[in-house]
């Protein structure tokens, strides 16, 4: 069953050198290799695959999302907007925002895009 085996998001990028710039500068990844035209960048129960594609910036929603524990996700939130990342807002059933921070249930979410709008989430529970 696929169930039993790891999955990887798959980020497509129309220029690797500045999704590059982006994932390793600016969100701190490390890479693992990969394939010839790609990265792989290991994440902590897993990795993510950045590679070049002519369909770029064409997916409208979530990516990939990343779970932050409730202690950090201020910091996590703040360290990216240092390094000028920008928050989206949107208007979501169930959301309320404080600032540019998602509040739904008991979890806080922030979302954002990479150089191809690819959208990246972060968030807090599971």
């Amino acid at each position: 069953m696929l169930s039993d085996h790891p999955a990887v998001p798959t980020l497509a990028v129309s220029d690797l050198s500045r999704a590059r710039e982006f994932y390793e500068g600016v969100l701190g990844f490390k890479p693992q290799g990969g394939p010839a035209e790609g990265v792989m960048y290991g994440v902590a129960s897993g990795s993510v695959l950045v590679y070049p594609s002519a369909f770029a910036g064409t997916n409208k929603a979530t990516s990939v999302s990343f779970q932050v524990p409730d202690e950090v996700f201020g910091a996590e939130v703040d360290a990216l907007r240092d390094k000028g990342v920008s928050y989206q807002t949107f208007e979501a059933e169930g959301i309320t925002w404080d600032g540019d921070v998602a509040r739904y249930a008991d979890m806080r979410a922030v979302w954002f895009a990479d150089p191809d709008g690819n959208i990246i989430n972060l968030e807090t529970g599971t």
